[in-house]
């Protein structure tokens, strides 16, 4: 026991430093582990993050692969024969025809309302093409940023991704082939109503333009910008968007729906909630900015 109390008195402090050290080590390759695992939880993490990235864009990629290979070019094919079919010129073309052939059988009353018709329904036809297929161009690529979006949380939730909320539903290819076909809404239910509208703009900017003015460049693009101004100042500042998607989704399901004793129209479905997003977008859009690059790509040609 003595011996015992000796050697402490004598080591003690050499005991001390010794433990001193140990235990300064062992904080230190626990602060090294520690350190190290929140490393390789991190590398991890980016690991992770790539991969979600490249599975966003590949899906992204695939659905703009779609919109440019198939939604688009059809939605343009179609969107032309639905204009040629709404503002034929032929009858009044045919008429004016036989008038010059055979002299007595217009008026020349008859003919200055002919000649009148035509030079407004030109002018609807030229603007309505225009601003149909820019603002179907500009929906279509609301489309695509909407799907690709949503397909990027689909694909995060099945990498496991803990950021994501619990109730997201996803987003099955029916619901998404439906989306991508709203894209006809203006050729099938929206163009009566923008047509009319863009024919009262240009029988009002068209007033006092008489048939001997002459239609330079200059003028013709003066003109087109004034229906378009006059067309664009009509109703509220997102009347544009009704021409393009449904007020009421249920309308749009109902018309759709028919002939498809499958589909069912109660409660909200993902489609619902890319049409209401999609809305939701294009109603923060400015109808003048909208048309900032037609305007320039006129003032240029």
């Amino acid at each position: 026991m003595l011996s015992l109390s000796d050697f402490w008195r004598r080591h003690r402090r050499k005991i001390f430093i010794t433990t001193g050290v140990l235990g300064g080590g062992y904080l230190l390759y626990k602060l090294y582990d520690s350190q190290r695992r929140i490393a390789d939880l991190d590398r991890q993490q980016c690991e992770h993050d790539e991969l979600l990235k490249a599975q966003m864009q590949a899906h992204y990629e695939e659905v703009q692969r779609i919109a440019d290979a198939t939604t688009l070019p059809h939605a343009m094919h179609y969107l032309s024969i639905r204009i040629a079919e709404e503002l034929d010129l032929s009858p009044l073309t045919d008429k004016l025809l036989r008038g010059k052939e055979q002299p007595y059988t217009l008026s020349s009353s008859e003919k200055l309302e002919l000649w009148d018709r035509l030079k407004i329904l030109s002018f609807t036809k030229l603007v309505v093409a225009l601003w149909a297929v820019t603002m179907v161009s500009l929906y279509i690529r609301v489309q695509v940023n909407i799907l690709g979006r949503h397909l990027y949380i689909d694909t995060a939730r099945g990498l496991g991704s803990s950021d994501l909320p619990e109730d997201a539903d996803l987003i099955d290819r029916d619901d998404q082939q439906k989306f991508l076909a709203s894209v006809d809404y203006l050729a099938n239910y929206g163009m009566q109503a923008m047509i009319s509208n863009v024919q009262a703009a240009a029988d009002e900017a068209l007033k006092g333009k008489q048939l001997r003015d002459i239609f330079n460049t200059v003028v013709l693009h003066e003109t087109f910008m004034q229906i378009l101004e006059v067309f664009m100042s009509m109703g509220s500042p997102h009347q544009w968007v009704d021409f393009l998607m449904p007020q009421d989704i249920r309308f749009y399901k109902l018309v759709t729906a028919s002939g498809h004793d499958e589909t069912t129209l109660s409660g909200a479905t993902k489609f619902d909630e890319l049409m209401v997003e999609t809305r939701a977008v294009l109603s923060r859009f400015v109808h003048h900015t909208c048309f900032g690059k037609l305007y320039s790509d006129l003032k240029i040609n």
